[in-house]
C-alpha cells in the first residue's frame, strides 16, 4: 500500500514540524535536529528511512518502549583548526513515532548506510493479509 493511501489511524504519528526540537521525554536543555524521514508501508512491514548525516553506527540508538519508536543519534564532529568563522553547527538527532498495534516489536531491525538510517518494522502475522481457500462441497 502506498504511503499516501495509508489509513491515517494506522500511520506513524510525527512530532512537531520544527527543524529543531526538544524531546518531551527529556529535561535536558540541549536542542536536537528532527531528521527528515520517508515512511513506506507494504503488506509485510513499515519502513522508516531517516536522513542522519554525520552519524556513525556506534552513535545510533533505536528503541521501542510502550508503543513508541525512538530514534536518537549523536553527531560527533570536531571543529576545523584555524577556522575563524563557522556558520554551520551540528546537533544530535531525535525523533519519536507512535507505532500502530500491528507492528511486531520483537522483529524490528535497523541499518545505517552513508548517513541514512533505515528501520524496518515488521507486521505481526495476524495483521498480514492472507488468502482464504474456498472449497466446494
Amino acid at each position: 500500500m502506498a504511503a499516501s493511501t495509508m489509513d491515517k489511524n494506522k500511520a506513524l504519528t510525527k512530532p512537531r514540524d520544527t527543524a529543531l526540537a526538544q524531546p518531551e521525554a527529556s529535561r535536558q536543555p540541549e536542542l536536537f535536529l528532527v531528521p527528515a524521514v520517508d515512511i513506506h508501508e507494504t503488506e509485510e512491514a513499515i519502513t522508516v528511512v531517516a536522513d542522519v548525516p554525520g552519524v556513525t553506527r556506534e552513535d545510533v540508538d533505536v528503541s521501542v518502549d510502550k508503543g513508541v519508536l525512538t530514534l536518537r543519534c549523536a553527531v560527533s564532529c570536531t571543529p576545523r583548526k584555524g577556522s575563524w568563522w563557522q556558520e554551520f553547527e551540528l546537533h544530535d538527532y531525535f525523533r519519536q513515532f507512535t507505532l500502530p498495534e500491528d507492528v511486531d516489536a520483537e522483529g524490528i531491525g535497523a541499518e545505517l548506510r552513508n548517513g541514512v538510517l533505515t528501520v524496518r518494522l515488521p507486521k505481526a502475522e495476524e495483521a498480514k493479509p492472507r488468502r482464504i481457500k474456498v472449497v466446494a462441497k
